[in-house]
């Protein structure tokens, strides 16, 4: 197949790719099927991990066998990849640490990319039973559904998601914008994981979400959140041969009314550390 595949087939053959992952996900919860290590000596990986990277690998190379992945397990080096060609962008589990403790916030992310564009979403939470998915130009879905970014503009009633390292002397850095997020907001959630918490800001149900994560996290629900309306960039300045679309280091997603006052807040947080 080639790149020039309809967008709207593309689609239907990464939902039914992402709710057949889910299926094995949800087995492998059921049988209490699955091994744990730590990758890095720090991060969580659970051998379901690996075992549905490879049943969406397989999938991908029999339909699509001359274009690149990068995938959270088998293939996670940005740097031996094409970032500007038709590229699939696969977290076999986003949520590793959720599903390996039995929580519901678990998700499979796919997304294909083209000339550094994001094109289509795909974030199935099978333990939710909700698919969120989105066409680049054409809107986001739920379950089907239309869905719409909230409209709020005042901070301190918005509702704000975030993420933590698995690197330990990151974390300081990621308190002090905590305390300045939770002190302005109403409130946090730290839901364990990134696909769906930009999934939770397409719907309306978070108003806002920021955290530094790697393109399997991100690229699909970031899709799916532009699509629906919210407005996503960086802190900081991206890399030079980096697409934009693709970096996810001090990614920002928020209500558009949000933005001014979330980059505010996190840029004296900054601030703040680092004069401490």
């Amino acid at each position: 197949m080639s790149s020039s595949l309809r967008l709207e087939e593309r689609l239907d053959f990464t939902l039914a790719l992402a709710r057949q992952a889910g299926e094995t996900i949800v087995a492998a919860r059921r049988e209490a099927s699955f091994a744990k290590s730590l990758k890095r000596g720090v991060e969580l990986v659970t051998d379901t991990d690996v075992a549905v990277d490879r049943q969406i690998a397989a999938a991908l190379d029999q339909r699509f066998p001359n274009e690149s992945r990068l995938t959270e397990e088998l293939t996670p080096d940005s740097r031996q990849v094409d970032l500007e060609a038709a590229l699939w962008i696969v977290d076999p589990i986003d949520g590793t640490v959720n599903f390996a403790h039995g929580h519901h916030h678990v998700a499979v992310s796919i997304a294909w990319a083209l000339d550094g564009e994001i094109q289509l979403g795909v974030v199935h939470a099978p333990f939710l039973d909700e698919t969120f998915s989105a066409i680049r130009g054409r809107g986001a879905w739920l379950n089907g559904a239309p869905i719409a970014a909230s409209s709020a503009d005042a901070f301190d009633e918005a509702l704000i998601a975030t993420g933590f390292s698995y690197t330990r002397a990151d974390r300081a850095k990621q308190v002090a914008r905590l305390a300045r997020v939770l002190d302005a907001g109403r409130d946090v959630r730290r839901n364990g994981s990134a696909a769906l918490d930009l999934c939770g800001v397409a719907c309306g149900r978070l108003d806002a979400y920021y955290e530094s994560v790697s393109p399997w996290d991100f690229a699909a629900g970031r899709l799916i959140a532009a699509e629906a309306g919210a407005l996503i960039g960086h802190l900081g300045p991206v890399p030079a041969g980096i697409p934009a679309e693709l970096h996810g280091e001090d990614l920002i997603c928020c209500a558009p009314k949000l933005e001014a006052q979330l980059r505010a807040l996190l840029a004296q947080a900054d601030r703040d550390f680092a004069a401490a």
